[in-house]
């Protein structure tokens, strides 16, 4: 039986619920606020100056983005009811809006962009809200395209970021800052262990800005120009409710970039899960539901502050895959810093001050780990040729629309030139592929039973049916009834004292996929994870569990794998349960 959560991540130092100590914590929130506020700072910058808002307009988006940032990244790490995935998830700026954030711009001013930003912050809600109904896509092929495909749309920058060097001056001193802050990061990833190697990205911008500094490419003029506490002139605008033409014109785009931020938020979610335990577990989507609803949250602020939508950041992935520390302390250190410096403009100014070359190092190095993280999550489930050519096809497709290499002509103007981007032209892709492969196949059966076991008869004669028309023997039959027993065991061992089952329906879909039986049980939401239960097998076991143990023990037997997802309020394990075979010898296999 595959089971990928058996594997060991022995680089996590400390996991999500563990505290790290208060100097490490606040190193880490100081790392982090250096390499995500440059982000926030920039895009609202680029969307303004391009539109032609005033340096006071501008000013104001650039606080309310800071402070808005920081609040979400606290609320992720925090999980207050549905909201906040409970993980360290840095927010940040959503550079996929920049060019229709313009167009809102130009087209009514912030007051348009306001509402526009609003109405489609209701559409991460009822992603949140319905998630479970979208798993058929919701598969670790597409977060982990998604996730591969985040480091083909950033590279882009960095590259152009070496380059970014004051006027005047060659790029010799920004290639070497460059290189050298690379090489001290990847140096000290690959040697040192332990606390060292969580202080690598932070080391190497340091020393390469120094190496910047002796070339003379430090901006210290604008730290010196910065005051020491600020807070800006209220220059809001108010909201446009007239929803004019305008407003239709550009909604639809909204809504479908949401959409994508929704999705990235989704592979960023399963990411960030995937490498903050030492024993990689089954994903909670329980979390991805509350990270959605947390960017919602931040999409509504923005919109009411008249300031450009905010995004989930990749970058987390990649910040505890290098330094170790996936604690939820992280996350809320990290939100009250980015606030903090939201009074504080010459810290803003120090950091901002980094040069460009000295930056692009970081992100290169971070980008290489989210491209790892990834892989991992491709991997997660095995790969099949389908799998196979899902991944590849959408991976290379968005290479190509990245690069403007697909019928550039036709594709700058489609959809407004979305699909030029490569996380969205991969990702749709990805998505269409999925969902051809899931209409593809062969009819399902599905019956639906009250939370009994005194069901278990109705389910044995279904699988009976369902056996028969599939064209396998009575051994099959009784290996599918076996499973669904165990499963429905499993479950009802795993209910709460005193929970009332009476109006509880057990979902359950039957389809054949080649020579195996995918069963597909949808039940109302319990406590434990069958597919954690099974990977950790045997570690702790107690008189009041004996009897779930033996039913999972009995399930990992017979079944090939099994994939436990966990939605608020709905429960989905998916099994697969290869055919009897008999051998030359006549034995069963």
């Amino acid at each position: 039986m595959s089971n990928p959560e058996s594997n060991n991540n022995s680089g996590v130092r400390y996991e999500p619920g563990e505290a790290p100590p208060p100097l490490l914590s606040i190193g880490l929130g100081f790392q982090a606020t250096a390499l995500i506020l440059a982000n926030i700072v920039l895009v609202c910058t680029i969307v303004m100056r391009a539109a032609g808002e005033t340096d006071l307009y501008l000013s104001w988006a650039v606080w309310a983005s800071v402070i808005i940032c920081g609040l979400t990244t606290a609320l992720q790490a925090i999980r207050i009811g549905g909201f906040g995935a409970g993980y360290f998830h840095l927010m940040a700026g959503a550079p996929a809006f920049i060019a229709i954030s313009i167009t809102a711009l130009a087209a009514g001013g912030p007051e348009l962009l306001a509402a526009l930003v609003i109405v489609s912050s209701l559409v991460p809600f009822i992603v949140s809200a319905r998630l479970s109904l979208l798993r058929q896509v919701l598969t670790p092929t597409i977060s982990g395209t998604v996730t591969m495909l985040i480091p083909v749309t950033v590279m882009p920058y960095v590259i152009e970021m070496l380059d970014d060097v004051p006027q005047g001056s060659s790029v010799l001193p920004g290639s070497v800052s460059f290189f050298v802050t690379v090489c001290v990061i990847a140096m000290i990833l690959l040697t040192a262990s332990g606390r060292v190697r969580t202080w690598a990205p932070i080391i190497g911008i340091v020393i390469g800005s120094v190496v910047a500094a002796m070339f003379g490419i430090y901006d210290y003029e604008r730290v010196a120009q910065a005051t020491w506490i600020g807070f800006p002139e209220i220059a809001w605008r108010g909201i446009n409710l007239d929803f004019g033409r305008e407003f239709w014109a550009i909604l639809p785009a909204f809504i479908f970039l949401v959409l994508i931020e929704s999705l990235k938020t989704i592979g960023t979610t399963v990411a960030v899960q995937n490498v903050s335990w030492c024993r990689t577990r089954a994903v909670d989507f329980r979390s991805t539901q509350s990270s959605i609803a947390i960017l919602g949250v931040g999409n509504l602020l923005s919109g009411i502050a008249g300031t450009v939508p905010t995004a989930v950041s990749p970058w987390s992935i990649a910040l505890v895959e290098a330094t170790g520390v996936a604690a939820r302390r992280i996350g809320v250190v990290t939100g009250a810093i980015i606030i903090f410096f939201a009074f504080l403009p010459k810290l803003i100014a120090t950091i901002l001050s980094i040069p460009s070359p000295v930056i692009a190092g970081y992100l290169a190095i971070l980008m290489i780990m989210v491209f790892i993280a990834g892989i991992k999550t491709v991997m997660q489930d095995g790969i099949d040729h389908r799998k196979g050519l899902i991944v590849g096809a959408a991976f290379w497709a968005g290479i190509g629309f990245q690069n403007a290499v697909i019928y550039p002509e036709f594709f700058s103007e489609f959809l407004a030139g979305m699909l030029q981007n490569g996380v969205v032209a991969g990702g749709f892709l990805a998505i269409i592929l999925t969902v051809f492969v899931e209409f593809a196949a062969p009819r399902r059966s599905r019956i639906k039973v009250p939370f009994t076991l005194d069901s278990l008869p109705r389910i044995a004669n279904f699988l009976g049916e369902f056996t028969s028309k599939s064209g396998w023997g009575d051994q099959m039959a009784e290996r599918l009834v076996a499973v669904s027993e165990e499963t429905l065991l499993t479950f009802y061992h795993s209910k709460k004292s005193g929970d009332d089952e009476t109006d509880r329906q057990v979902v359950l879909v039957a389809r054949k996929d080649r020579d195996a039986a995918i069963l597909e049980f949808v039940i109302s939401t319990f406590e434990d994870n069958i597919q954690d239960q099974i990977a950790f097998l045997g570690k702790q076991v107690s008189e009041e569990s004996i009897e779930q143990e033996v039913s999972i023990r009995m399930l990992k037997h017979i079944a090939s794998s099994v994939r436990h997802q966990q939605f608020r309020n709905t429960d989905v394990l998916t099994i697969r349960v290869e055919a009897v075979k008999r051998t030359a010898s006549g034995n069963l296999i």
